[in-house]
């Protein structure tokens, strides 16, 4: 009986109720697109960090990470890579062969990051195919290379043109050999496209005397929620004590920092937004009470008991709040869906500078539920929170004054 009054009473007044879920709707539109927003720049930025080189997840050689040298290389266990494919989230497994060169042509030489890799399994990982601006992708099995088109400048290399590289191959064997550049690519990253060099895998297994090794097994996912789940399944199948399995937040730690402290600028932002949501709402809830002075006094005049009329308050409020929580879902979660589909891109003249640093020119936008849960509760219970400023006018209200008051 208490909510079925509330909900006529809700209505008595459709101005001052439309009003108020529209106040309280448009925060949680606004609160929800502006956390979408930020929490969309870091999914693009964390998935662009990690398909950029590293990926989700790589296997090593137990103490790999911190002495990153080709002595460290290892032999990948039977079966290890289908293995890891055949996991539910997992995309595909890549191999890579990283060590140093150094690379020469004619007169001039400068220090080179040889990455031997599978090309089919290298797409899905860095695209690499994509970022190739002159020349064509190599094939597993040619004696042929990719080259930064950064160093390529430097040694005044170009398509066609023989490189000549020279190392110290695993356990110290001299490593040297003549491969032909079969294109140029480019990344973001000036370091990487400045001294990149991509070998078939085979070729670089050979020029280094480490048949057989990978210095790292790189996991692709398009589920980054499971992350952890993938990870924890292949350490069911490795032997923890020759192997270490990481995942990108312990690779990258700067990342991490990077993503913490811009999210501590981008709560301060909400808070202030809930700030002046709340002073938006309370002003709602100040209308309604002083709107209805006059009707509080009556019910108190008759015998109605001030904690039941707080109740019947308190449940208008509720549904007051539910209502307009439901509709600012109902109006956010299209614009979002739409925005995260089709990132919003920057204009030309910023494109050039963020490209630079390997970043996306775009606004990228997160759809996923906790952008509409955490904005709707916090906004759904800042009503409640703020619904005590009437409850406590009705406990101090003297019926005469408020119907002399509210006439």
């Amino acid at each position: 009986m208490m909510f079925k009054l509330a909900w006529r009473n809700i209505w008595r007044n459709k101005r001052r109720t439309i009003i108020t879920i529209v106040s309280i709707a448009f925060a949680v539109i606004l609160s929800s697109i502006m956390r979408s927003m930020q929490l969309g720049s870091y999914e693009r930025m964390i998935d662009n960090s990690v398909r950029f080189y590293t990926g989700y997840i790589q296997v090593h050689k137990l103490g790999y990470w911190d002495e990153q040298v080709l002595d460290n290389a290892f032999y990948p266990p039977a079966g290890l890579q289908e293995k890891i494919e055949s996991l539910e989230a997992a995309e595909v497994a890549v191999p890579r062969l990283e060590s140093f060169a150094l690379a020469s042509y004619e007169t001039r030489t400068r220090g080179a990051m040889v990455i031997g890799i599978d090309p089919e399994k290298e797409s899905h990982l860095t695209e690499i195919e994509k970022k190739i601006t002159e020349g064509s992708m190599v094939g597993l099995n040619e004696p042929s290379v990719l080259m930064g088109s950064g160093l390529a400048d430097y040694l005044n290399m170009k398509v066609g043109d023989t490189l000549v590289l020279i190392s110290q191959g695993y356990h110290g064997v001299n490593a040297a050999g003549k491969y032909e550049v079969a294109g140029l690519v480019e990344f973001g990253l000036p370091q990487l496209t400045n001294q990149v060099v991509f070998m078939p895998l085979p070729a670089a297994q050979y020029f280094y005397g480490a048949d057989g090794l990978l210095t790292a097994i790189a996991v692709v996912t398009d589920q980054p929620n499971k992350v952890a789940a993938i990870r924890e399944a292949i350490l069911r199948n490795l032997d923890t004590t020759a192997y270490e399995v990481m995942d990108w937040r312990t690779m990258m730690p700067e990342l991490i920092q990077g993503i913490e402290i811009d999210n501590i600028s981008g709560i301060i932002m909400l808070l202030l937004l809930y700030l002046v949501i709340g002073f938006g709402m309370f002003g709602t809830f100040l209308m309604m009470t002083k709107e209805r002075l006059y009707e509080f006094g009556v019910m108190l005049s008759v015998g109605m008991h001030r904690s039941r009329l707080q109740l019947l308050i308190f449940s208008e409020i509720v549904m007051l709040a539910t209502l307009a929580v439901l509709t600012g879902f109902a109006l956010s979660l299209p614009v979002i869906n739409y925005f995260s589909q089709n990132p919003i891109s920057l204009p030309d003249e910023y494109k050039t500078a963020f490209e630079k640093f390997g970043i996306e020119p775009i606004y990228a936008f997160s759809n996923e539920p906790i952008v509409f849960t955490s904005q709707a509760w916090v906004v759904f219970f800042m009503a409640l929170v703020l619904s005590a400023y009437p409850l406590y006018k009705i406990w101090k209200i003297d019926p005469v004054t408020a119907m002399r008051e509210g006439r």
